[in-house]
Protein backbone atom coordinates (compact mmCIF):
# COMPACT_ATOMS: atom_id res chain seq x y z
CA UNK A 1 0.00 0.00 0.00
CA UNK A 2 1.28 3.44 -0.93
CA UNK A 3 1.77 5.89 1.93
CA UNK A 4 0.38 9.41 1.81
CA UNK A 5 2.78 11.98 0.35
CA UNK A 6 4.58 14.13 2.89
CA UNK A 7 5.57 17.75 2.43
CA UNK A 8 7.52 18.32 -0.79
CA UNK A 9 11.26 17.95 -0.34
CA UNK A 10 13.72 20.46 -1.72
CA UNK A 11 14.82 19.17 -5.10
CA UNK A 12 18.08 20.38 -6.60
CA UNK A 13 17.26 18.87 -10.00
CA UNK A 14 14.88 20.76 -12.26
CA UNK A 15 13.32 20.55 -15.71
CA UNK A 16 15.78 20.71 -18.67
CA UNK A 17 18.78 19.70 -16.51
CA UNK A 18 21.19 17.08 -17.85
CA UNK A 19 21.47 14.21 -15.35
CA UNK A 20 23.22 10.85 -14.99
CA UNK A 21 21.68 7.78 -13.36
CA UNK A 22 23.92 6.51 -10.53
CA UNK A 23 21.78 3.61 -9.25
CA UNK A 24 19.13 1.22 -10.48
CA UNK A 25 18.57 -0.76 -13.64
CA UNK A 26 19.53 2.16 -15.91
CA UNK A 27 22.78 2.96 -14.09
CA UNK A 28 25.18 4.93 -16.30
CA UNK A 29 22.56 6.41 -18.63
CA UNK A 30 22.31 10.15 -19.20
CA UNK A 31 19.33 12.23 -20.22
CA UNK A 32 17.46 15.49 -19.97
CA UNK A 33 14.84 16.01 -17.27
CA UNK A 34 11.43 16.28 -18.96
CA UNK A 35 9.26 16.88 -15.89
CA UNK A 36 9.66 17.12 -12.11
CA UNK A 37 7.34 15.79 -9.40
CA UNK A 38 8.54 17.49 -6.16
CA UNK A 39 5.76 16.04 -3.99
CA UNK A 40 6.94 12.49 -4.77
CA UNK A 41 10.67 13.31 -5.02
CA UNK A 42 10.80 11.95 -8.58
CA UNK A 43 11.59 13.22 -12.06
CA UNK A 44 10.92 12.05 -15.60
CA UNK A 45 14.18 11.61 -17.55
CA UNK A 46 14.40 11.24 -21.31
CA UNK A 47 14.96 7.57 -22.38
CA UNK A 48 15.47 6.37 -18.76
CA UNK A 49 13.21 3.93 -16.82
CA UNK A 50 11.37 2.86 -19.97
CA UNK A 51 8.21 0.83 -19.30
CA UNK A 52 5.77 -0.87 -21.63
CA UNK A 53 2.09 -0.03 -21.63
CA UNK A 54 -0.51 -2.20 -23.34
CA UNK A 55 -3.17 -0.01 -24.94
CA UNK A 56 -6.47 -1.04 -26.46
CA UNK A 57 -7.39 0.43 -29.86
CA UNK A 58 -9.97 3.23 -29.76
CA UNK A 59 -11.05 4.41 -33.23
CA UNK A 60 -13.00 7.36 -31.78
CA UNK A 61 -9.79 8.90 -30.38
CA UNK A 62 -7.52 7.70 -33.24
CA UNK A 63 -5.58 5.42 -30.85
CA UNK A 64 -4.02 2.56 -32.76
CA UNK A 65 -3.41 0.21 -29.84
CA UNK A 66 -0.61 -2.25 -29.13
CA UNK A 67 2.41 -2.06 -26.85
CA UNK A 68 3.67 1.48 -26.28
CA UNK A 69 6.93 2.34 -24.52
CA UNK A 70 7.33 5.46 -22.40
CA UNK A 71 9.37 6.86 -19.51
CA UNK A 72 8.45 6.31 -15.88
CA UNK A 73 9.47 8.65 -13.03
CA UNK A 74 12.75 7.88 -11.24
CA UNK A 75 13.84 8.83 -7.71
CA UNK A 76 15.93 12.01 -7.45
CA UNK A 77 18.33 10.20 -5.10
CA UNK A 78 19.35 7.95 -8.01
CA UNK A 79 20.46 10.91 -10.17
CA UNK A 80 23.39 13.33 -10.30
CA UNK A 81 23.42 16.64 -12.11
CA UNK A 82 26.02 16.88 -14.89
CA UNK A 83 28.31 19.93 -14.85
CA UNK A 84 29.61 20.83 -18.36
CA UNK A 85 33.13 21.24 -16.89
CA UNK A 86 33.37 18.48 -14.25
CA UNK A 87 30.84 15.79 -15.21
CA UNK A 88 28.43 14.30 -12.62
CA UNK A 89 28.63 16.40 -9.44
CA UNK A 90 26.90 17.20 -6.20
CA UNK A 91 25.04 20.48 -6.08
CA UNK A 92 25.30 23.20 -3.45
CA UNK A 93 23.12 26.23 -2.92
CA UNK A 94 24.56 29.73 -2.96
CA UNK A 95 22.84 32.96 -1.96
CA UNK A 96 21.65 34.76 -5.10
CA UNK A 97 23.69 37.79 -6.04
CA UNK A 98 21.73 41.03 -6.37
CA UNK A 99 17.97 40.65 -5.97
CA UNK A 100 16.96 39.22 -2.58
CA UNK A 101 13.68 37.91 -4.04
CA UNK A 102 15.60 35.64 -6.42
CA UNK A 103 16.27 33.15 -3.61
CA UNK A 104 19.25 30.84 -3.95
CA UNK A 105 21.22 29.55 -6.91
CA UNK A 106 22.45 26.02 -7.60
CA UNK A 107 26.20 25.62 -8.13
CA UNK A 108 28.71 22.84 -8.80
CA UNK A 109 30.50 21.68 -5.64
CA UNK A 110 33.76 21.03 -7.54
CA UNK A 111 34.25 24.09 -9.76
CA UNK A 112 31.62 26.52 -8.43
CA UNK A 113 29.87 26.98 -11.80
CA UNK A 114 26.33 28.38 -11.30
CA UNK A 115 23.59 26.38 -13.06
CA UNK A 116 20.79 28.95 -12.66
CA UNK A 117 20.82 31.99 -14.88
Amino acid sequence: MKSAPTTPQRMLIRKDDLVKVIAGRDKGKQGKVLRAFPAEGRVLVERVMMVKRHTRPNPNRQIKGGIAEHEAPIQVANLMLICPDCGPVKVRRLPASGDAAAGRQRACKKCGRVFDK
